[in-house]
């Protein structure tokens, strides 16, 4: 008489493996996706803030022209 159980140990064993490779590779999948979000997110911020400091180091300029057009030096 064979022995059924190995046979079904085996069939579940394969398939809870298949499962937990699926459920591993979605949070795996999630967790890139996640990475890219921040890498994206760190990129805005870093070009908002280099646009934010161009801008006032322009304004600092131009009022200093100003200034000075309007004081010239002596």
């Amino acid at each position: 008489m064979a022995n059924n159980e190995g046979v079904f140990s085996e069939l579940f064993n394969a398939a809870g493996n298949s499962a937990q490779n699926l459920a591993d590779n979605v949070l795996d999948g999630a967790s890139n996706v996640t990475s890219v979000a921040q890498t994206y997110a760190n990129l805005c911020v870093s070009i908002a803030t280099g646009a934010a400091t161009t801008a006032l180091k322009l304004i600092q300029d131009v009022a200093s022209g100003v200034s000075s057009g309007i004081n010239p030096k002596q």
